[in-house]
């Protein structure tokens, strides 16, 4: 489609996003033109300054009825490339509506939320968990649909990385830490499940909405059990954690919430959020870091320690 409409693309967000590569560059240098292209084609009309986060960018726009959305654009990958599949599944139940979607650019309409109100600026955090819970239990109880990736297939994978990866860690326990991970993965990955997994649903993953309260936004669906998605709730606010006194003490407050709100086997659970653990620790090994982040370690013991 020819189009002579361009959109405005923040100077921060393409800055950092062409330092990931060639092809992240030639996105970036095109995502004016991709753009005005879906203003065009879906007949919106810009309402507002863009946001962006580290992947992708979401500009304000309203619908040809005067209908608010926002327009999505980020470069399609392995991990976003079944966001549309979920997204029909789940039919707005507890998430985001997807209202249109182009699947050559992975480009999104999406129903406006208010990003003003993520579940972060709830002050109390057992309310806060509460309502996280709540919403992971909607997502997790429908079956995965064909197509999308499968715990299986990443479980396997990590396990046979561990080998070549461990040795970069400088710590001996540390290393034990990731080991242990892996022995708890290797115990599950004959039961891997087959619910619809968000994949990545914290604090700041959940907006306030008009048709329901709270509702989860940017997922990255995958076929599993969820236990595999209790750790990005579990290091949601950190730093309130560590105040405590008690980190050990606040980890197991958040995941008994989580898991009686879910149903879940703790046993399972446990090993599936080492398995969440040992993933991290692959990706940061992958990215030069010879240490773990102090807050997956603390997790990962204080779970270790009650089970």
């Amino acid at each position: 489609m020819n189009t002579s409409t361009r959109i405005d693309v923040p100077d921060l967000f393409a800055a950092s996003y062409a330092a990931n590569g060639a092809e992240a560059r030639a996105w970036i240098t095109d995502l004016p033109r991709l753009g005005g292209e879906f203003l065009d084609r879906w007949e919106l009309r810009p309402d507002g300054p863009a946001a962006y986060g580290m992947a992708s960018l979401v500009l304000p726009v309203l619908q040809a009825d005067g209908t608010p959305a926002v327009l999505k654009l980020q470069q399609l990958r392995e991990e976003t490339a079944g966001t549309a599949t979920g997204l029909r599944a789940w039919k707005g139940g507890g998430i985001v509506r997807l209202l249109d979607y182009d699947e050559k650019s992975g480009t999104q309409l999406l129903e406006r939320l208010d990003a003003t109100r993520p579940l972060s600026s709830v002050a109390d955090d057992d309310a806060a968990v509460q309502i996280l819970a709540g919403l992971m239990a909607r997502l997790t109880s429908l079956p995965a649909p064909g197509g999308l990736r499968r715990l299986s297939d990443i479980a396997a994978a990590m396990l046979d990385r561990v080998p070549q990866a461990v040795p970069a860690l400088q710590d001996p326990g540390e290393r034990r830490l990731v080991r242990t991970c892996a022995s708890a993965v290797a115990e599950l990955v004959g039961e891997p499940g087959d619910r619809l997994l968000h994949w990545d649903l914290h604090y700041d993953n959940v907006l306030a909405g008009e048709r329901e309260p709270w509702l989860a936004i940017d997922p990255e669906p995958l076929a599993g059990h969820p236990g595999f998605e209790l750790l990005p709730a579990l290091d949601n606010r950190w730093e309130e954690a560590e105040a405590t006194g008690d980190v050990a003490r606040a980890v197991l407050r958040r995941f008994d919430l989580l898991t009686e709100a879910l149903g879940l086997d703790r046993g399972r659970a446990v090993g599936w959020t080492l398995g969440r653990v040992l993933q991290n620790a692959l990706w940061d090994i992958e990215d030069g870091k010879t240490a773990l982040g102090p807050a997956q370690v603390a997790i990962a013991m204080a779970l270790l320690r009650r089970d």
